[in-house]
């Protein structure tokens, strides 16, 4: 029987592969120098510059392909910080239970209780506003909490099948059981979470920029690219119109390969 191709993760991995190779040439290639102010203050669209010249005359295309590196690196270390500590969590709480899983539930809801972005907010502030690191430390502690409730489920599901209790009969020990025996079954919800995880962090890194308290220059990064756009929309409409596709494409793309999974994952059960 032919295997169905799975339209949604095809479709996710084109738009999203086609965007991290645009990310890749860009860190180490662009067509002209994103911080020049040397090309014409609101150039249209052209050969010469594809995404045209904003307010200063720096090349469009060139911050973009900057930004979206800036943007896509921020909301991947966002999601390693926040699946990492998670999975730990969810893994002590799910598999043991007992005072561990108390307490640190408890803690778990606290930080879920109190919205995500004020709480990201809070450390910014306190680690220092106006560069990468403090972003990315304020998102992935503020991302740990979903990641650890969907791992301990997972976990707490898992540590009752009988090759785990053959496994604990054998004498495998505890750290061993659950890295070798249970993480790699708890991938398949993993890996969706991390799709989700990473558009959320992708949009919450684009909405404090924009609000001036994420990346700030000489940094390029799309959120504070489209708050820069803002104010010339009637000028130069063609700044906030690229800027802004990107980010939609960027999430675009990557939520399409969260719903592939999903869907493939549905057709294991």
């Amino acid at each position: 029987m032919k295997k169905k191709i799975n339209g949604y993760l095809l479709a996710g991995l084109i738009i999203t592969g086609i965007i991290l190779i645009a990310i890749l040439v860009g860190a180490f290639w662009t067509p002209y120098s994103p911080t020049a102010m040397k090309y014409g203050r609101f150039q249209p669209p052209s050969f010469s510059h594809l995404f045209g010249t904003d307010n200063f005359g720096r090349d469009i295309f060139s911050r973009v392909l900057k930004g979206a590196g800036t943007t896509f690196s921020i909301a991947l270390s966002t999601v390693a910080i926040g699946a990492l500590a998670g999975t730990v969590i969810g893994a002590v709480t799910g598999y043991f239970g007992g005072l561990a899983d108390d307490i640190l539930m408890r803690m778990n809801d606290a930080l879920t209780a109190f919205p995500s972005f004020l709480l990201a907010l809070l450390v910014v502030s306190l680690v220092g506003p106006g560069n990468k690191y403090s972003v990315v430390i304020a998102l992935g502690l503020v991302f740990i909490p979903s990641f650890a409730r969907v791992m301990r489920t997972e976990y707490a599901s898992l540590r009752n099948q009988n090759y785990v209790t053959g496994a604990r009969l054998m004498g495998v020990g505890s750290i061993r059981l659950l890295s070798v025996h249970l993480l790699p079954n708890t991938i398949r919800v993993l890996l969706p979470a991390v799709t989700i995880g990473f558009n959320n962090a992708v949009l919450a890194e684009a909405s404090m920029s924009f609000l001036g308290i994420g990346v700030t220059p000489p940094d390029a990064s799309l959120g504070y690219m489209l708050s820069e756009a803002q104010g010339m929309i009637a000028a130069g409409p063609w700044y906030a119109i690229f800027t802004g596709s990107t980010i939609v494409l960027l999430v675009f793309g990557v939520g399409l390969i969260g719903e592939g999974l999903q869907a493939r994952n549905r057709e294991v059960d």
